[in-house]
């Protein structure tokens, strides 16, 4: 438990860090595998015509999904297929860690076929105090997704809290 921390200007110094671009793909067989992973059953998350038929160019990305990073050997993290320097570097020296929470605004529909590019911001960096886990320190993010037409169709807010 983190009982003594306070922002540094090293720290503070980082908002509005971006990331270098980074590509994902939205392609049919993901789009299927997210929907079956998550339970969606409306065909129009598998059947190309029953997309149509709804008023979509192909399968429409699910709710939250936003495509799979494209993995390079050498050149990703072989787990997460980011890149290095993807992530802020905040050392706080702080070993623990809770999902504080994401969210998604969308601008267009997304469907299979599309190539996304993100950048990747930090937003804000604050601490708050919790009674049972000391001081935290709270990353927030901001995740610009654009497609292959230059237009922005996704932001995506993520909470990360360290303490």
């Amino acid at each position: 438990m983190a009982e003594q921390f306070e922002l540094t200007q090293e720290m503070k110094d980082q908002i509005g860090w971006e990331s270098q671009p980074w590509t994902w793909e939205i392609t049919t067989t993901s789009v299927r595998a997210f929907a079956r992973g998550v339970g969606y059953t409306d065909p129009v998350y598998y059947d190309i015509d029953a997309a149509k038929k709804a008023g979509y160019r192909n399968l429409p990305a699910p709710p939250t999904y936003l495509g799979t990073t494209v993995f390079i050997p050498g050149k990703t993290d072989d787990t997460f297929s980011f890149p290095p320097g993807f992530s802020p570097n905040i050392n706080a020296g702080m070993t623990g860690l809770l999902d504080g929470g994401t969210e998604i605004e969308y601008f267009d529909t997304i469907c299979a076929g599309d190539t996304l590019t993100s950048v990747n911001r930090l937003s804000d960096l604050s601490v708050k105090e919790s009674k049972s886990l000391g001081k935290m320190l709270i990353i927030s993010t901001e995740t610009t997704f654009t497609n292959q037409k230059k237009k922005v169709v996704a932001i995506q807010r993520i909470q990360i809290i360290f303490y």
